[in-house]
């Protein structure tokens, strides 16, 4: 299993789970913050994960990856935009290891809500749930462009960002950032990126909310890749243990990016 480490190498251990697209080199970002706060932020390479390995039995192999690199210990989670689900998931494989779960631009079931409409990847997630094999073709298509022409893949993906994201979407750090991110999440091959998308459209585990886990969550106002009703419902049927940070203006990597210092600051 491959594993991207940031921050403090001998600090308490934090597990990222990128986005879908993303890639390990989205957890960059959490770095300094995570140095400062003497936190070792641990990426699995998710989409190198032999795409054989589906339902439980994938959430399963991540739990077990996870208490190699940290030899067991506690550990927190942060979750981001699709990863969220992956770590809710994972962390039913850990029980009572995980002190904490930072989700962060969050998504929710789609039968849960009429949430598909709100948003901006409606057409593709159409696509995954109702098409799969053209759903397949359309990732082919974008695993091609992320290889060889990033800059166009990028212009496609925030063609409708919104808020503070449509700022961000040309900064040049952060397209170069993003560039590499898109290379390496197609890097693999489509399977690792299809299974996370798959998952994410087909049900749910069973009791996922039922943890005693505490949660926050991580929401920008003007989010329409996971829209901010997604985490009003995972706040309502949490409502025990979870704590809300509405971010106002913010959208998908805005929010990402203004939340990452403040998560760190907590987990200290």
């Amino acid at each position: 299993m491959q594993v991207r480490e940031y921050g403090d190498s001998t600090g308490k251990p934090v597990v990222y789970f990128h986005g879908a697209p993303g890639s390990p080199n989205e957890a960059r970002m959490l770095d300094a913050p995570a140095k400062q706060h003497g936190l070792r932020v641990l990426c699995l390479d998710r989409f190198a994960i032999d795409q054989r390995l589906q339902g439980a039995a994938y959430y399963r192999h991540l739990a077990q990856a996870i208490n190699a690199v940290s030899s067991n210990t506690p550990v927190d989670f942060i979750g981001f935009s699709l990863g969220t689900h992956v770590a809710l998931e994972t962390s039913r494989h850990l029980p009572g290891q995980v002190n904490a779960l930072h989700l962060v631009s969050a998504v929710a079931p789609l039968d849960r809500g009429d949430f598909l409409p709100a948003m901006a990847g409606k057409a593709v997630f159409k696509l995954a749930r109702d098409h799969a094999g053209l759903f397949r073709l359309l990732s082919r298509f974008q695993s091609i462009l992320a290889r060889h022409s990033p800059g166009l893949l990028h212009r496609m993906l925030f063609a409708s960002a919104q808020g503070v994201d449509a700022e961000l979407a040309q900064q040049p750090e952060f397209k170069a950032s993003m560039q590499r991110i898109l290379a390496e999440c197609f890097a693999e091959g489509i399977g690792g990126y299809a299974r996370d998308i798959e998952q994410f459209l087909g049900p749910w585990s069973v009791g996922i909310f039922d943890e005693a886990t505490p949660v926050h969550l991580w929401h920008g106002s003007a989010d329409n890749w996971s829209p901010p009703g997604m985490s009003r419902y995972l706040a309502r049927v949490m409502t025990d243990k979870v704590q809300a940070h509405w971010m106002e203006g913010l959208s998908h990597y805005s929010c990402l990016q203004k939340a990452a210092p403040e998560i760190c600051r907590l987990l200290s």
